[in-house]
């Protein structure tokens, strides 16, 4: 039989943690939020466990327990730092972990963000990703370039609303388009740096993406060279069929989030369905599981933890993932179950920052090493590397070369 495939390891960073009354834990630091050494201590700790890449949850609106508006309260985390910029301050100061930045497509340009992603590739030496997201109708009022319709769970599924979702993401869909493109615009060896001749960019090597679309009119190129990696990755959170068609069209990891193993079997189908209907079934797409952990030494003290949290709220903590509580062991059981069901990987969601990452990074990745499923050390130091992407070549290298034959022959 052949040897089971490793698993990938990410974890996704948010305030203080994943549970809403996390900040009030002991061991929680509410005053350090917006410093950059928490952000910092917290990557450090995620690299000292060989995890792939951790992500940087943002939005252009604040933290709220509604869909579409803010819920006024008091008692929970609200307000973040920009992701892309916590990201690059952290960047210089580790040397391996992939590092993932969430932001908000409908409200910003992609000229912008392809600029700031490529940045943040240089500064980390290959390491940068990128998670797309459509963000919330509450971000709206802040721009007022557009208007988004009221949008709550009970309306979610009327078809005005289910329109407004797939128009969405259909121009996420878009922006991710223009974004690589411009990724692209500029050939590797592009720059020459030539003193001698005065040289130092060989002009006909950047090129003009000449994006159209419904959304978007992008000429380029882009004003940053190609970044290290070539395509950064780009990711994205799915939880219907209109969200893993986006994935499915545009990002190299999804994120998913099951309950059950039937689940994850349900869900991988419909992901590979929809990556073979955008023409990409030759191409990695990595299905990823989200978790939310409370972990601890034995289930039942896991179990008191949860409960603990949520007696300091007036309801139980609900979370579109699943909800594990239990020890590192039980957790590696249901990672490798969940794995032979089709996954490639997690993004596991630490209930409370720091306790559930340090032992993620000390408890969990050496269990799923001892199992043979886990890395020892790091192999590569490109985030590409790490997921086994190999580093495309440019689109418009490859078209200027295919150019230069045609006019060789003729």
């Amino acid at each position: 039989m052949p040897e089971p495939d490793p698993l990938h390891l990410a974890v996704a960073l948010d305030g203080a943690g994943w549970h809403p009354a996390a900040w009030r834990e002991p061991s929680a630091r509410p005053r350090e939020l917006f410093s950059p050494g928490y952000w910092v201590d917290l990557v450090t700790e995620a690299e000292r466990g060989l995890l792939d890449f951790v992500t940087f949850e943002d939005s252009l609106a604040l933290q709220s327990s509604l869909l579409g508006g803010a819920d006024d309260r008091t008692d929970e985390v609200r307000g973040r730092l920009d992701a892309v910029l916590v990201a690059a301050r952290v960047a210089p100061l580790t040397s391996h972990i992939g590092l993932v930045p969430a932001t908000s497509v409908l409200h910003t340009e992609p000229f912008h963000l392809s600029k700031a992603i490529a940045t943040l590739d240089y500064t980390s030496g290959g390491r940068a990703g990128w998670r797309v997201q459509a963000g919330r109708p509450a971000e709206s009022p802040h721009f007022g370039r557009r208007e988004a319709p009221e949008i709550s769970f009970d309306n979610l599924d009327t078809p005005e609303i289910q329109a407004f979702v797939t128009a969405s993401f259909d121009e996420a869909a878009d922006y991710v388009e223009v974004v690589r493109r411009l990724w692209d615009s500029w050939e590797d060896d592009a720059e020459i740096r030539d003193v001698a001749t005065g040289r130092f960019v060989d002009r006909d090597k950047l090129h003009h993406i000449d994006f159209e679309g419904r959304w978007f009119s992008v000429r380029g190129p882009s004003i940053t060279p190609r970044p290290p990696q070539g395509q950064p990755p780009v990711t994205a959170l799915a939880h219907a069929t209109v969200t893993y068609r986006l994935a499915a069209r545009a990002a190299d990891v999804v994120y998913v989030t099951p309950h059950d193993t039937d689940q994850v079997r349900a869900i991988v189908a419909e992901v590979r369905d929809e990556q073979d209907r955008a023409g990409r079934a030759g191409e990695t797409l990595h299905v990823f599981a989200d978790l939310v952990v409370v972990l601890d030494d034995t289930a039942e003290a896991a179990a008191d933890r949860l409960g603990r949290l949520d007696g300091r709220l007036d309801a139980p903590a609900g979370s579109d993932a699943r909800t594990f509580a239990g020890t590192p062991a039980d957790l590696a059981d249901l990672l490798l179950d969940w794995q032979a069901a089709g996954l490639t990987g997690y993004r596991l969601r630490p209930a409370v920052l720091p306790d559930d990452l340090t032992v993620i990074t000390r408890r969990l990745a050496p269990e799923l090493a001892r199992r043979g499923r886990f890395r020892t050390e790091y192999q590569t130091t490109t985030l590409r590397g790490h997921l086994g992407l190999p580093r495309p070549a440019s689109r418009y290298a490859v078209a200027s070369a295919e150019q230069r034959i045609e006019v060789a022959s003729a």
